[in-house]
C-alpha cells in the first residue's frame, strides 16, 4: 500500500505513473506519485497561445539531437536492472511486454510464453472501426490483479494521449477468454474468484465502488457504496494476508475506511471509524485484528495501533508502536507476525522498523544502506511467502537492488549480486546536509556528487524542489540524474517544509499562512550550499515541477541572483487566480493547501506575497524553460501563458531602461507548450527522450558549459 495515496491527499495526489524510466517499454504497473491539479483548457487555449509566445527552441536543436544519441545510450545501460512489474500467480508469472501480458509456467519456464492480453485489442475500443495498429502503443498497463485461484485476470490500461481509462477481464482458460471491458475503472481488486470489486474516476474524482459478479450465465454489476462528501476520495485496496478488501475514502484532513471481510459471504462493506477532522488512518489485517496506522500519536504524527476485527471504532484502538520524535513513518505493511514500517530518521536516511505483533515492547531498527532514498516495496504473488518481506532500494543515481527482509528472523539480505556491478560501482558520494533557515528551523538536503566536497566549488549544480501536499520529493532513480553525475554535476535536494520528509507536521508548517516558509527554506538551503563551496548562483538551476514551481517562482522574484537558470514542469504559478476560482476542479479541497482568498482577507494578502504570477517585477530574471501541455487538467494553462507574458513584459521593460553597460546578458524564456493531457509528460519513450534532450540542452547554454564527450570504448 502506498501511503502518499491513502493517507495524504488522494484527489490531488492521484496521477499514473510513465514508464520505468530507465525502461523504454510501453507499459507499467499503476502507482501513485506527485498529485492531481485543476483546470482543464480548451484546443483554442491551445491554437491562440502558440500565435502570443515563441514556442520554438530552434537554438538548442542541435544540441537536443546530441543528448538524444546519449541518453538512449544511457537508457540501453539500465535496461536489465530489476523492477516490480513481473506478478507471480498460482502457476504462472506475467509479465508486460511492448504489445501486451505475457505468462509462463512456474515449472517449465523453458516453454514458450501465452499472450494473455494484446494491446491491440484494448486499442480497438468498443467496436469502433480504426485504421490497422492505430493506438496500439499509446496504452500503458496500470494495474493487473489475479483472482485469489488464479481463474480470472483483471488489468487497467490508460491511453496516454487523453487519460482514458479501460478494464479488462480475462478469464485464464485455454484459450483465453476476455469477458468484458469496463470503462474509467481506476483501483481494484478480488473479493473471491468470481467479485471483482472496483472505483471509477469521472473527471478527477473517484467517488463510487462496484462490485462485479461473473456467473457462467453472464454478469452484474451493482453499485456498493457511493461517497458524498465533494472533497473525498475513493480508492479500494487489499490486505496483504487477501482477508480484507479496504474502501479507502480521504481528504486532505480525514480518513473513512470500511471494510469487506473476504470469509463472509455477503461481502457488505462496513465502517472501521466514521469521519473525523483531522484524524487520519490506515488499515491492514492480522489473524482477526487491524493494525492500523494512525496520526493519534504526539504532535499528530502517526502510530501504530490495534484493535480488533469485531470491534474495530477509535474506542478499542490500543497503542501498539510509537516512534521516537524526529522520527517519521512513512509507509506500514503486516508480514507474518510482524509489522515492518518504513521510516525517516531524524538524520533523513530511510529504515525499516520491526515491531512483533505478539511481543510488541521490544522494536528492532534494521538499518539500510546509507545512499538508499527510495524504497519500493513488491506487492506479494498469490503463491508468495507471506512471511518475507521484499523490496527495492534506490536513489536519484542508484539503481535499483533487490532486497528481503526476514522479520522473524530480523535478517536483511540483497537479493541480486549485481552491487559491485559496474553500474552501482561508479563513484557517487551522498552527502546529507542541513541548512539553517529564517526560523531557526534546520532544513534537510541530500546533495549527489562524484568528487570530494572541497572540489565542488567550479561544478554546475541542479537543485531539486517541491514542498506541498506533504509529498517527499521523489527520489527514486533517473538514468538522466546518473549521467549528470557522471559529467561532473552536482545534485541537491532540498527538503523543503510543505513536504512530507519529516513528518505530518513538517507539511502542516507551510501550508495556507505557513507558505512563504517553503520559500525561506529554499533560499536558505541555496545559501547553505554556496557557502560551502559547492558551485555557484552562475553555475546553478533549480528544477521542479506543479507544485513545486511555487517556491521556486517566488524564489525568482525575491532574489533571481542566486541561480542561472530554471526548469518547470507543468509549473503551477498562478496559486491566487486559481484559488479565486472556485469553478474549477480540485479548488475547493486545495484552499486546504494554499487557503481560501475568497473568504478570507489574511488568506488573500499572504497568497498574494508570494504568488509566482502576481510578484513578476522589472529586474533581471534567470533563463528559464516551462514545459506545458494544453489539455492538461490539473494545471491551469491560462495561469502558464500569462506568466510567461507578463515576465517578457518585465524582462523588456527592466532591459530598455538600463545602459547596456550596465545590463547582464538578456534571459532566455522558453515555453515548450505540446498538445495532450499528461500531467507527468509523455509516456512514448521517444517523447521521453526529446523532453529531457531538451532540458539538457537547455541547461548547457544557458549555464555555458561545454558539450560533454563520450567515453571512448576500448578496442579489442
Amino acid at each position: 500500500m502506498v501511503l502518499s495515496f491513502t493517507l495524504c491527499s488522494p484527489a490531488r495526489l492521484l496521477t499514473f505513473s510513465r514508464a520505468k524510466f530507465w525502461k523504454p517499454a510501453v507499459s507499467i504497473r499503476f502507482k501513485l506519485p506527485l498529485f492531481v491539479q485543476r483546470c482543464c483548457t480548451t484546443s483554442e487555449t491551445y491554437v491562440s497561445s502558440v500565435n502570443r509566445f515563441r514556442t520554438t527552441t530552434d537554438e538548442y536543436k542541435n544540441l537536443q539531437k546530441y543528448f538524444i544519441r546519449r541518453l538512449e545510450a544511457a537508457y540501453c545501460r539500465f535496461s536489465h536492472i530489476p523492477d516490480d512489474s513481473v506478478v507471480y500467480g498460482r502457476n504462472h508469472v506475467y509479465f508486460i511486454q511492448d504489445d501486451g501480458i505475457y505468462r509462463t509456467e512456474q515449472r517449465n519456464g523453458e516453454k514458450e510464453p501465452e499472450h494473455v492480453i494484446n494491446l491491440e485489442q484494448i486499442s480497438k475500443g468498443d467496436g469502433k472501426t480504426k485504421p490497422e495498429n492505430e493506438e496500439i502503443f499509446h496504452w500503458t498497463i496500470q494495474r493487473i490483479r489475479l483472482s485469489p485461484q488464479e481463474k480470472h485476470l483483471a488489468t487497467t490500461f490508460k491511453c496516454s494521449h487523453n487519460d482514458e481509462l479501460r478494464c479488462v477481464v480475462v478469464r485464464l482458460l485455454n484459450p483465453h477468454n476476455i469477458l468484458l471491458k469496463l470503462e474509467r475503472v481506476l483501483s481494484l481488486e478480488w473479493a473471491s474468484d468470481d467479485v471483482l470489486v472496483y472505483t471509477t474516476l469521472e473527471g478527477l474524482r473517484s467517488t463510487t465502488v462496484f462490485r462485479l459478479d461473473l456467473t457462467s450465465s453472464g454478469s452484474k454489476i451493482t453499485c456498493v457504496y457511493e461517497e458524498t462528501q465533494p472533497d473525498v476520495f475513493v480508492e479500494v485496496a487489499q490486505s496483504r494476508d487477501r482477508q480484507i478488501l479496504t474502501i479507502n475514502c480521504n481528504s486532505r484532513t480525514s480518513s473513512e475506511v470500511l471494510l469487506i471481510d473476504g470469509a463472509a459471504s455477503h461481502l457488505n462493506p462496513f465502517v472501521v471509524q466514521p469521519r473525523q477532522l483531522d484524524l487520519l488512518y490506515h488499515v491492514e489485517h492480522w489473524r482477526g485484528h487491524l493494525i492500523i496506522l494512525a496520526n493519534t500519536g504526539p504532535r499528530q504524527e502517526y502510530q501504530v495501533v490495534v484493535s480488533p476485527l469485531s470491534e474495530p471504532s477509535m474506542a478499542s484502538w490500543v497503542a501498539l508502536y510509537t516512534p521516537d520524535p524526529g522520527t517519521a513513518i512513512k509507509d506500514m505493511d503486516v508480514i507474518g507476525n510482524h509489522c515492518v514500517l518504513v521510516a525517516k530518521t531524524p538524520a533523513n536516511e530511510l529504515a525499516l522498523i520491526v515491531v512483533s505483533l505478539t511481543h510488541p515492547k521490544d522494536p528492532k531498527i534494521v538499518q539500510l544502506p546509507s545512499w538508499a532514498c527510495a524504497i519500493e516495496t513488491k506487492k506479494p504473488g498469490l503463491a508468495d511467502q507471506q512471511d518475507v518481506f521484499e523490496f527495492l532500494l534506490s536513489s536519484p543515481v542508484h539503481p535499483p537492488v533487490p532486497y528481503s527482509l526476514y522479520p522473524k528472523k530480523e535478517l536483511l539480505l540483497s537479493g541480486t549480486g549485481n552491487v559491485s556491478s559496474p553500474e552501482n560501482r561508479a563513484r557517487s558520494i551522498t552527502t546529507r546536509l542541513e541548512a539553517c533557515s529564517q526560523d531557526g528551523t534546520f532544513v534537510p538536503v541530500t546533495l549527489f556528487h562524484s568528487a570530494p566536497l572541497e572540489r565542488l566549488s567550479q561544478v554546475p549544480l541542479l537543485v531539486h524542489v517541491y514542498g506541498a501536499y506533504g509529498r517527499d520529493l521523489n527520489m527514486e532513480f533517473c538514468p538522466v540524474r546518473r549521467m549528470l553525475l557522471e559529467q561532473g554535476w552536482a545534485l541537491a535536494y532540498c527538503h523543503i517544509r510543505g513536504g512530507g520528509e519529516r513528518g505530518l507536521s513538517w507539511q502542516r508548517q507551510a501550508q495556507v499562512e505557513g507558505k512563504t516558509r517553503g520559500v525561506e527554506d529554499l533560499q536558505a538551503c541555496l545559501n547553505h550550499l554556496f557557502s560551502l563551496g559547492i558551485s555557484s548562483p552562475s553555475l546553478t538551476a533549480l528544477t521542479a515541477c506543479s507544485a513545486g514551481a511555487v517556491p521556486v517562482g517566488a524564489l525568482c522574484n525575491k532574489n533571481p541572483n542566486l541561480m542561472r537558470a530554471i526548469v518547470l514542469h507543468a509549473p503551477f504559478l498562478d496559486v491566487l487566480g486559481t484559488m479565486e476560482s472556485p469553478s474549477l476542479p480540485l479548488v475547493l479541497e486545495d484552499r486546504d493547501e494554499w487557503g481560501n482568498p475568497v473568504e478570507n482577507l489574511k488568506h488573500r494578502q499572504i497568497i498574494s506575497s508570494y504568488c509566482p504570477l502576481h510578484n513578476i517585477k522589472p529586474q533581471h530574471y534567470p533563463s528559464m524553460l516551462l514545459t506545458a501541455y494544453s489539455g492538461d487538467p490539473r494545471v491551469p494553462l491560462e495561469g502558464v501563458l500569462k506568466y510567461v507574458e507578463h515576465l517578457n513584459k518585465a524582462i523588456h521593460t527592466h532591459f530598455s531602461t538600463k545602459p547596456k553597460t550596465d545590463c547582464k546578458q538578456i534571459p532566455n524564456i522558453v515555453l515548450n507548450l505540446q498538445p495532450g493531457v499528461n500531467h507527468l509528460g509523455p509516456e512514448r519513450f521517444e517523447q521521453i527522450l526529446e523532453e529531457e534532450a531538451l532540458k539538457l540542452a537547455f541547461l548547457y547554454t544557458e549555464l555555458g558549459l561545454d558539450c560533454p564527450q563520450p567515453r571512448h570504448r576500448r578496442k579489442r
